[in-house]
C-alpha cells in the first residue's frame, strides 16, 4: 500500500528536504520551505523482476528513428508589436509556451492585452483565451478601456487547470494567456502558489497547448532578486522566458531562454498612458537628451545581450578636498573602471590621485561590457583635460593593463547601429572591421589620445 509522506519544498527555487530549514543550502533563501505531502508507493514484488519481465512487468513505448522525423517548421503569428516579436524570434509559435516574469505594476497584463487584441483582430478564425486568475472581469474592462481596446476577447475566472485545458480543446484559440501561474489549481486538494502546484500546473497546461497546437504566455511573479518565483524546474518546461524590468521612463524586455529564436535578446518600450509602444530606435532614444560639445560626454557602442545600442558614458573630475579621493561610479562595473583610471594614471601620466571622478552610464542601464573601457578613458580623460570629443565620433574597445586596445565581440553589429544612426568617425582597436568609416583603427590607448587632441 502507498502511504503518505512528508517533505518541505523551498518556494524559491524548488529544494527539497526532509525538514523544514530556516536557510535555503540551494538558494539562501530564508524561510521558504512550505510542507508538501508525497506518496511513496510500495516497491514490495519488483524483486524478483525475472518472473514479472523486466522492471516489474512495464514494457518499453514504440521507438521513431531520425530519419522518420517529418521537417517542419514552427508556425509563427506575430504578435503585433515589433519589439516582442524580436525578443521571441519572429513572432508566437503554435504550441509554444512562453513565461513572462517582471515587478508588479511594471506592465504585463498591459502588454498581454495589447497582444490579445492583434491577435483576435488580425482574424476572424483566431480565438484568444485569458484566464484572469488576480483581476476581475470589470478591472480588465477598465484597462481596455484605457488602451482602446474593444476587441472580442474570451476571458474565464476559472483557474483551475483542467477547466482550462478543456477550453483550449473546446475552442482551440490561437493565443492562450494565464495571468498568473501562481493563481492557477491543479486538482481539488492543494494551494495555489505552492511549488507543486506551480509546476504540476505549468506542466500541464504546456501538455495542452502543444496537443492543441495553442500559443501560450504564462505571467509569473518575481522574487525579491528579480528572478521567477517558484521551483526552478518550471524554467526548463516551458519554450521561452522573458523577463520585463524598468529603466526610468523605458520597459525593457529580455530573453533569458528561447528554444525558438536567439538567447539575450533585448526589446525597448516606452510606457504611455494609452498602454505599451515599442522604441524602434532605443540609440537614439537613450542619446536624445546628450549634451553636445560638452566634455566628458562620450558616445559609446555597446552591446546588450546581443542588441547593439550607443549609449552615453559621462564622467566628471573635481579637485578633492579630503586626504582619499572619491570614485563613484553609476551603471559600470565599478572595479572595471578602477582598471581604466589606473592604466591612464600610469601609463598616460594623467594626474588623478587629487581628484574626485564622477563616472556613469547615461540613461540607467546597467552593463558590464568589456567594450566601454574605451570609452570610459575617453570620458575621464576629455573631463580632466577640459576637451570635448568630435560630435559624430563613437568609440569602444577593451584597455588592457599595458594600455593596449583589445578587440571586442559583435564589432560589426556596433559599426552598423553607428552608421545607421549618422555616426562617421568611429574610434576602435586595430583588428575592427571599420569599413569605409573614417579614423580606421588604433593601437593603443595612447593613439587613441593622440586622435583626440588632433579632432579637438
Amino acid at each position: 500500500m502507498a502511504r503518505a509522506t512528508t517533505q518541505y519544498v523551498c518556494s524559491s527555487c524548488g529544494y527539497k528536504s526532509p525538514k523544514a530549514l530556516g536557510k535555503c543550502p540551494e538558494c539562501s533563501s530564508w524561510n521558504t520551505f512550505e510542507e508538501a505531502e508525497l506518496e511513496r508507493k510500495s516497491s514490495r514484488g519488483l524483486g524478483s523482476m525475472s518472473s514479472v519481465g523486466a522492471y516489474g512487468g512495464i514494457k518499453g513505448g514504440k521507438l521513431v528513428s531520425l530519419r522518420e522525423v517529418s521537417r517542419s517548421e514552427m508556425g509563427r503569428r506575430s504578435s503585433g508589436i515589433g519589439e516582442l516579436d524580436r525578443v521571441l524570434g519572429g513572432g508566437l509559435v503554435a504550441g509554444g509556451v512562453v513565461l513572462l516574469g517582471g515587478e508588479p505594476g511594471i506592465g504585463k497584463s498591459t502588454l498581454l492585452l495589447q497582444v490579445a487584441h492583434h491577435i483576435r483582430n488580425s482574424s476572424q478564425e483566431n480565438t484568444v483565451l485569458y484566464a484572469a486568475g488576480e483581476e476581475s472581469l470589470e478591472q480588465i474592462r477598465l484597462r481596455a478601456d484605457r488602451l482602446g481596446i474593444d476587441s472580442d476577447i474570451s476571458f474565464t475566472r476559472d483557474t483551475r487547470v483542467e477547466a482550462i485545458g478543456a477550453l483550449i480543446a473546446e475552442h482551440k484559440p490561437a493565443l492562450c494567456i494565464v495571468d498568473s501561474i501562481q493563481t492557477v489549481q491543479v486538482g481539488e486538494d492543494g494551494n495555489p502558489g505552492s511549488p507543486t502546484q506551480v509546476r504540476d500546473g505549468t506542466s500541464n497546461l504546456t501538455r495542452a497547448a502543444k496537443e492543441h497546437g495553442c500559443a501560450m504566455v504564462l505571467v509569473g511573479h518575481v522574487t525579491k532578486e528579480g528572478t521567477v518565483a517558484g521551483p526552478k524546474v518550471m524554467e526548463h518546461i516551458v519554450d521561452t522566458t522573458l523577463f520585463l524590468e524598468s529603466v526610468g521612463q523605458y520597459r525593457l524586455l529580455r530573453s533569458a531562454k528561447n528554444r525558438f529564436g536567439a538567447v539575450g535578446e533585448l526589446g525597448v518600450f516606452e510606457m504611455r498612458e494609452s498602454g505599451l509602444y515599442a522604441v524602434e530606435n532605443p540609440s537614439m532614444a537613450f542619446l536624445g537628451e546628450r549634451p553636445v560639445g560638452m566634455a566628458g560626454s562620450v558616445v559609446a557602442a555597446t552591446i546588450d545581450g546581443v542588441r547593439p545600442l550607443l549609449l552615453e558614458v559621462q564622467a566628471l573630475a573635481s579637485k578633492t578636498p579630503y586626504p582619499n579621493p572619491k570614485r563613484v561610479v553609476v551603471g559600470l562595473d565599478a572595479r572595471r573602471v578602477d582598471v581604466v583610471l589606473a592604466v591612464l594614471e600610469r601609463r598616460m601620466e594623467l594626474p588623478l590621485s587629487s581628484l574626485d571622478i564622477y563616472v556613469n552610464l547615461a540613461g540607467g542601464l546597467r552593463l558590464n561590457d568589456p567594450g566601454l573601457d574605451l570609452a570610459i578613458a575617453l570620458a575621464v580623460y576629455s573631463a580632466v583635460v577640459g576637451k570635448p570629443l568630435p560630435p559624430l565620433a563613437v568609440v569602444y574597445g577593451e584597455v588592457g593593463l599595458a594600455g593596449e586596445l583589445r578587440t571586442v565581440s559583435g564589432s560589426m553589429r556596433r559599426l552598423e547601429e553607428a552608421k545607421r544612426s549618422g555616426y562617421s568617425q568611429i574610434i576602435a582597436p586595430m583588428g575592427s572591421d571599420v569599413g569605409s568609416q573614417k579614423s580606421g583603427g588604433v593601437r593603443t590607448l595612447e593613439e587613441a589620445l593622440q586622435l583626440l587632441r588632433r579632432s579637438s
